[in-house]
C-alpha cells in the first residue's frame, strides 16, 4: 500500500509540476500583455490631453487647465491628472491625486530627456501606473502632464488566473490521482501481490495457488510455475534424502532434516515453546516501529529450530510496541520476513517484572547456579511474584493446548521452574522437557535457597530435563537426593517422585550450523573503519553486560599483555561488544559503570591519539552484523567465570570458514568440553590470558587450520539441530 500511494503521489506531483509551470507561463503573459495595453492607452490620453492643456498653460490660464484636469480626472479608471510647471511645482492637480504619490522624480525624469516616463507603483489601498509626459511651447519645454491609471484590474485578473488553474489542478488530481490509484492497484499491484504470495508458499513447501498473468506478465508467470515445479521437485529429493538419513548420526543435521525427524516421530505434532525472553522484540521509534531479535543463548539456539519444525512460542512481551503489532489473542507470525511459526505474547506488569525477572531469577538463582561473587537475594516479595509469573505462563499454555493430543511442550530455563509441575497438574497427557540453559551447582551451594523444596517439585513434573553437561545432571540429582523424598535411578539416571518419573540427560546446546555451503569471500572491512580500528591484529569479545562473563577479568589480561609485549602497542586492539543487560539490577548496573572506567583507564595508560588498545561498544549487535567482524578477528576471548555452554564461541567457530582464528576459551564454561581446539585458560589468572594472547598471535597458520578444523567438526556434528531432535526424541522414548 505504502508504494502504491507513492506512485500515486509521484504521477500527482508531476501533474502538478507541470500545471504549475503553464500557470505560470499563462499568467506571466496575461500580466505583459495588460500592462503594456495600459501603458498604451496612458499615452494616448495624455497625447490628446496635451492638445487641449498646452495652449491654456502657455497662456498662463491655470483655472481653464483645472476645468480639464477636473472633467478628465472623474473618468473609472483615471486615478488622478496634474499639470506641473518647468520648476515641478503643481498647477491643476486633481483631488485623488495626492502629494504622497511619488511623482516628483518621474517629473523631473522626463523634463530633463523630454521624453515620457512611466511606472507602476503601490499606493495607498491599490497599484497605479504613473506616467509623466513634457508639455511644449515654442519648442522647449515649460511643464508636464502627469496620468495615475488605477492598475488594479491587472492584479485581480492574475488573481483570477491562479484561482482558476488551482481549481483545475485540484479536480485534474482528484480524477488523475483515483484513475492512476485504481489502475495501479488492480493492473499491477493486485497480480505482483498475487505473485509474491505464490513464491512465499512455494518457498515454504506450501501448495502455490494458481495464477495465469495476461499480456506482459505471462512470460513471468510461466518462469515462475517452471521454478515452483523444480522446486517442488528439489524438496521431495531433499526430503527423501533427509528421511533416509535420519537414523545415520554420522551425517550433518539439517532443518529439512529435523522436520523429516518430527515427520517420522512426532506425526508433525505442533511444538510448544514456553521462555521468558521472546525471539523478536517491536520498539516504537521516531520513525515507526523497528524489530530486533534479543541477545542471548536461548534466542539464538531455539529460534532456528522454531523457524524448521513450526509451532508456537510463548514468551513475555517486553517490546514498546509489542502490543500494537498482535492479533486480539496477543499472537503474531514470525519471522517477520517469512512468517513460519506463531509468538504468543504474555504481558506482565512492572511489579510482575521486577518480582519475577529482576528479583528472584536475576538476583537470586541466576548468581545461586553461576558461583559468581556475587551474594544470591532471596525476598520472599519476589517468590510470590516468581510463583505468581509461572502461573500465568501455565494458563496461557494450558488455553492453546486445549483440545490438543499430548502436547508436546518445550520449557526453557530458570524463569520457568515451576511450569512444567503446573502443566501436568492440569494435563498429565501432556509430554514435557525443561532445558535448563545455565549451571547447576553443587548440593550444598543449592541448599541455601529457602524455597529449594518447591523449585525441584516443579521441575520434577517435566519428563525430561536437560542440561548442558553430564556434570551438571549429577548435581541435579545429588540435590533431590539431599532436599526432598524421591526414588534415584542411577543407572537410567531418573528420578521418580510423587509418582511420576523424571529423565535427566545431558543435552549439549549449540547453534545452526551445517558445516557447508558458508562463502569464502573476503568480510567487508568498512566495519572496522567506522570504528576507527586500523590495526594489524584484532581481538574480539561479545557478552551480555554480565558479572559471571569475565569482561574485567578479560580486560586485566589484556593489560598484562601490553605490559608484557609493548611492541604490540598499535598493533592490536581488542574489539569489546557488550549488549546491555538486566538494566534494571544495580548489581548489573553497578558492573557496567566497572567495566566502561576499566576500558577507559587502560586506553588511557597505553594508547595513543590515532590508536586505543580497547574499543569498546555497548549495544546489541544483530547476527548479521557480527559474522564480518567474527571473521575478521584474528582471535576471540571467551573468559566466563561460570557459563553454561556459552554460544558465543560457537559462532566465532562457524564463522571461519577459512579455518583461520584463534579462540581463547575459559575453562570454567560448558563449551570447553566440545571445542578442544580452543586454547584454555583461567579466566582468573591475568597472566594466563595474556600469554594465551600471545600465543594465539604468534600461532603458525597450520597450527590455526587444524584447531580450527576441528572445532568446526564438532559444532558442525552436533549443530542445534541435533540438539532439538534428541531432546524431543527422549519425549517419544517414554511412549
Amino acid at each position: 500500500m505504502r508504494q502504491l500511494i507513492l506512485i500515486t503521489g509521484g504521477v500527482m506531483l508531476a501533474i502538478a509540476l507541470i500545471v504549475g509551470i503553464f500557470a505560470f507561463y499563462q499568467v506571466h503573459r496575461e500580466k505583459l500583455s495588460l500592462s503594456a495595453d495600459l501603458q498604451y492607452r496612458t499615452q494616448v490620453l495624455a497625447d490628446s490631453l496635451e492638445e487641449s492643456i498646452e495652449p491654456s498653460f502657455a497662456d498662463h490660464a491655470t483655472s481653464s487647465v483645472q476645468r480639464i484636469v477636473d472633467r478628465i480626472a472623474g473618468n473609472e479608471r483615471v486615478e488622478g491628472l496634474g499639470v506641473f510647471d518647468s520648476a515641478g511645482e503643481p498647477v491643476a492637480v486633481s483631488d485623488a491625486l495626492s502629494a504622497e504619490v511619488p511623482y516628483s522624480a518621474l517629473i523631473t525624469t522626463a523634463m530633463d530627456s523630454d521624453k515620457p516616463a512611466g511606472e507602476f507603483i503601490d499606493h495607498g489601498s491599490g497599484r497605479v501606473y504613473l506616467l509623466a509626459d513634457p508639455l511644449h511651447y515654442e519648442g522647449r519645454v515649460i511643464g508636464a502632464l502627469v496620468v495615475a491609471q488605477n492598475a488594479d484590474y491587472i492584479t485581480d485578473d492574475v488573481y483570477a488566473i491562479w484561482r482558476d488553474s488551482l481549481v483545475r489542478l485540484l479536480i485534474q488530481l482528484l480524477l488523475i490521482g483515483a484513475a492512476v490509484f485504481v489502475l495501479v492497484r488492480w493492473v499491477f499491484f493486485k497480480p505482483l501481490q498475487h505473485l509474491t504470495e505464490s513464491i512465499r508458499a512455494m518457498r515454504r513447501g506450501e501448495p502455490a495457488s494458481e495464477y495465469r498473468g495476461r499480456g506482459f506478465f505471462q512470460p513471468l508467470t510461466s518462469e515462475i510455475s517452471k521454478i515452483s515445479n523444480n522446486l517442488r521437485e528439489a524438496r521431495l529429493a531433499a526430503s527423501e534424502e533427509a528421511r533416509m538419513r535420519l537414523e545415520k548420526i554420522d551425517s550433518p543435521w539439517t532443518a529439512e532434516r529435523l522436520k523429516e525427524f518430527m515427520k517420522a516421530y512426532f506425526k508433525n505434532r505442533p511444538v510448544y515453546v514456553v521462555s521468558n525472553r521472546e525471539p523478536y522484540v517491536h520498539t516504537r521509534e521516531t520513525n515507526g516501529i523497528s524489530v530486533s531479535v534479543p541477545a542471548g543463548g536461548v534466542v539464538t539456539a531455539l529460534e532456528p529450530v522454531m523457524s524448521a519444525v513450526g509451532g508456537m512460542w510463548i514468551a513475555h512481551g517486553s517490546g514498546s510496541a509489542d502490543k500494537e503489532v498482535v492479533d486480539a489473542q496477543d499472537k503474531i507470525n514470525v519471522p517477520p520476513e517469512e512468517p513460519k511459526y506463531t509468538l504468543k505474547r504474555v504481558w506482565l506488569t512492572e511489579k510482575e517484572v521486577a518480582g519475577y525477572y529482576d528479583g528472584f531469577s536475576n538476583e537470586a538463582l541466576w548468581p545461586l547456579c553461576h558461583m559468581a561473587h556475587v551474594r544470591p537475594l532471596f525476598r520472599a516479595e519476589d517468590w510470590h511474584e516468581y510463583h505468581k509469573v509461572n502461573g500465568l505462563f501455565a494458563k496461557k499454555l494450558l488455553e492453546e493446548i486445549r483440545g490438543v493430543e499430548q502436547p508436546l511442550i518445550l520449557v526453557q530455563d530458570y524463569h520457568l521452574a515451576l511450569l512444567p509441575a503446573l502443566i501436568k497438574k492440569s494435563r498429565p497427557d501432556a509430554q514435557v522437557a525443561l532445558f535448563w540453559h545455565i549451571p547447576w551447582p553443587s548440593a550444598a551451594q543449592f541448599s541455601i535457597c529457602p524455597w529449594r523444596a518447591e523449585l525441584l517439585q516443579g521441575l520434577l513434573g517435566a519428563d525430561v530435563i536437560g542440561f548442558h553437561t553430564q556434570q551438571y545432571c549429577n548435581n541435579f540429582m545429588e540435590t533431590v537426593g539431599a532436599e526432598i523424598e524421591s526414588r534415584i535411578d542411577y543407572e537410567h539416571f531418573s528420578i521418580t517422585h510423587a509418582d511420576h518419573r523424571s529423565y535427566i540427560k545431558p543435552f549439549p546446546i549449540s547453534i545452526a550450523f551445517s558445516g557447508s555451503g558458508e562463502s569464502r569471500t573476503e568480510p567487508d572491512a568498512s566495519a572496522l573503519a567506522a570504528l576507527g580500528i586500523s590495526s594489524e591484529y584484532l581481538g574480539i569479545g561479545v557478552d551480555r553486560l554480565d558479572y559471571t562473563k569475565g569482561i574485567l577479568e578479560r580486560f586485566k589480561g589484556i593489560e598484562f599483555f601490553f605490559k608484557n609485549n609493548p611492541d604490540y602497542c598499535g598493533k592490536f586492539t581488542f574489539l569489546q561488544i557488550a549488549a546491555p543487560s538486566r538494566e534494571a539490577v544495580e548489581k548489573y548496573r553497578e558492573y557496567a559503570a566497572e567495566v566502561i572506567a576499566e576500558a577507559e583507564r587502560i586506553n588511557t595508560k597505553f594508547g595513543t591519539r590515532t590508536w586505543r588498545p580497547i574499543v569498546f561498544q555497548k549495544r546489541n549487535y544483530p547476527h548479521e552484523e557480527l559474522l564480518p567482524l567474527y571473521r575478521l578477528a584474528d582471535i576471540c576471548l571467551v573468559t566466563s567465570l561460570s557459563d553454561g555452554m556459552n554460544i558465543v564461541s560457537k559462532e566465532y567457530a562457524a564463522a571461519h570458514d577459512d579455518e583461520s582464528g584463534v579462540l581463547i576459551l575459559s575453562k570454567f564454561t560448558g563449551a570447553a568440553r566440545d571445542l578442544k581446539g580452543a586454547l584454555l585458560v583461567n579466566p582468573y589468572s591475568a597472566e594466563s590470558t595474556a600469554a594465551a594472547i600471545h600465543r594465539a598471535l604468534k600461532m603458525p597458520a597450520a597450527e590455526q587450520h587444524r584447531r580450527m578444523k576441528t572445532m568446526r567438526n564438532s559444532v558442525r556434528d552436533y549443530n542445534v539441530y541435533r540438539w532439538s531432535a534428541e531432546l524431543i526424541k527422549s519425549l517419544s522414548l517414554l511412549n
